[in-house]
């Protein structure tokens, strides 16, 4: 399912653009958020539900026209590194921008106001197709300046290390400075990857036995057992149960 975010401050605009994307793909396909201001938006990008695409229109204040509240919360998207390279089209009547929106935040498309309905649904039909061709989920971690794209599939636990986080693949150890597991849980699918201590995170699908009373987990791929918290082992319970 693909889940848009709309940032929008004028009421009517707002609605006829998510009315517009909705009514270009089957029913329940596509499911869109709004927000009016800045703050909406933020708190929106900041939880933990994970986006598709925006759509933020530039200027969020119409009587001041060098406002540009629309490129500062693009920049915060970009700043999360969940949402480096998502798809950010960006809404706006004045063209003159559209320079810096590609420039600045590597905007996937740009919307002049009025839009059409025809240009609404071409734009979706591509995120439509790009979310088809996704082979399995994708986290983004930062290792040396570098952005690198590691298949869900592939991390079998991940173990948190001085200054930063060791993951764990089937086939190789990548160490990753200055993330933390808090952050990095932030782009896992907690359906899939369960925190059993505040050191470790193990992926679901690759535990060979859980032995609750010496507290250990067994993970295929590896020797070595990983240690339960004791204030994680309940929950753990409740959810391989």
């Amino acid at each position: 399912m693909i889940r848009i975010l709309i940032l929008e401050d004028q009421e009517i605009s707002r609605n006829a653009l998510k009315e517009m994307i909705i009514s270009a793909c089957d029913s329940g396909q596509i499911v869109v958020d709004t927000a009016a201001s800045f703050s909406m938006a933020k708190k929106l990008i900041e939880s933990d539900i994970v986006y598709t695409a925006f759509f933020l229109d530039i200027n969020l204040d119409e009587a001041n026209e060098d406002d540009k509240s629309g490129i500062e919360i693009a920049k915060l998207i970009r700043e999360n590194i969940r949402y480096s390279m998502t798809p950010i089209i960006m809404v706006t009547s004045i063209a003159s921008m559209e320079m810096e929106a590609y420039r600045s935040i590597h905007c996937y498309q740009y919307l002049v106001k009025p839009y059409m309905k025809v240009d609404v649904e071409s734009i979706v039909s591509k995120l439509i197709a790009l979310d088809n061709v996704k082979e399995e989920k994708t986290i983004i971690v930062k290792r040396d300046g570098i952005n690198y794209r590691i298949k869900c599939n592939a991390i079998v636990y991940v173990q948190a290390i001085p200054r930063g986080i060791s993951i764990h693949l089937k086939k190789e150890v990548m160490k990753v400075p200055y993330l933390t597991i808090v952050k990095l849980m932030e782009q896992l699918d907690k359906s899939e990857f369960i925190q059993c201590h505040r050191m470790f995170v193990v992926n679901k699908k690759y535990i060979e036995n859980v032995d609750f009373v010496n507290r250990m987990i067994k993970m295929e791929y590896y020797d070595e057992s990983i240690e339960i918290g004791g204030t994680y082992k309940n929950h753990l319970k409740e959810i391989l149960d």
